[in-house]
């Protein structure tokens, strides 16, 4: 890892199950603070269980997980300051949510349940909004911004909380090149200036492979982590993949050189 410090997210031996069946296993993993780590792997590889674990929404079944050096429900309780940014959500276009209502849902877990926000919420409302570019766009309807604006809102949702640890779901789907490319150079961005720790669940490994200090391939248990160029050409890549290695990196060669591409 290139961050120092001792780690935001350690796991060892990480087993999971559900309803019977083993989805994770042998996950080992060391996250120092300050770090940008990427998560692959094909679909079903248990990626978003891993990023479950951490939230404390789901419990692991054997191994040890430490968020913040404590269990992830106890992190939670204790109101350590994790945010979570899901792919980009369907919505009813019509219901009439600004850009300040969503962002204040961040604030949530620090205001309480019907209790309404203080001066202290407002003001990193209103701090994450201008972090994350939308300052001018704070009164809009949510169906009215493009959709790497919307994911620049849910960007700062889950930094009104003031978080540390920044978990990211599969944040670029649905995305064009450019925006995504915004949004993760505003994740760089917002790391150095925050001092965040950020991981990183994709399916396109070579855009997230660009950003990302370590890449961390998991299909059940854990093929390699490391160097984003060493796992990109590595053997326990295409083994985690299989055949549908092969078809990820056809159909990116295929957009590089179609007319118009970048």
């Amino acid at each position: 890892m290139t961050a120092g410090g001792a780690p935001v997210v350690e796991t060892r031996g990480l087993e999971v199950r559900l309803n019977g069946r083993r989805v994770l296993w042998d996950i080992d993993l060391s996250i120092p603070a300050g770090c940008f780590v990427g998560i692959i792997g094909p679909n079903g590889a248990g990626k978003t269980t891993l990023l479950r674990v951490l939230l404390g929404l789901v419990p692991a079944t054997a191994g040890e997980v430490r968020v913040f050096g404590l269990a992830p429900v106890e992190a939670r309780k204790r109101g350590w300051r994790i945010g979570y940014v899901p792919q980009r959500p369907v919505f009813d276009p019509y219901f009439p949510v600004c850009v300040w209502d969503v962002v204040m849902m961040g604030r949530t877990p620090q205001i309480g349940w019907l209790r309404w926000p203080g001066k202290h919420d407002r003001e990193r409302v209103a701090q994450a909004i201008e972090l994350v570019g939308m300052k001018n766009r704070q009164g809009r309807r949510l169906a009215e911004l493009s959709g790497g604006e919307q994911q620049r809102v849910f960007l700062a949702r889950a930094l009104a909380s003031e978080a540390k640890l920044l978990l990211l779901d599969e944040a670029t789907t649905g995305l064009d090149l450019p925006a995504q490319h915004e949004l993760y150079a505003l994740l760089q961005k917002l790391r150095q200036e925050l001092a965040l720790t950020v991981i990183a669940v994709s399916h396109d490994l070579l855009e997230l492979a660009a950003h990302a200090e370590e890449l961390v391939c998991i299909n059940g248990t854990t093929h390699i982590h490391g160097n984003p160029q060493v796992v990109l050409h590595s053997h326990e890549l295409r083994e985690a993949y299989r055949c549908e290695f092969d078809f990820l990196y056809a159909d990116r060669a295929a957009l590089d050189t179609a007319p118009g591409g970048d």
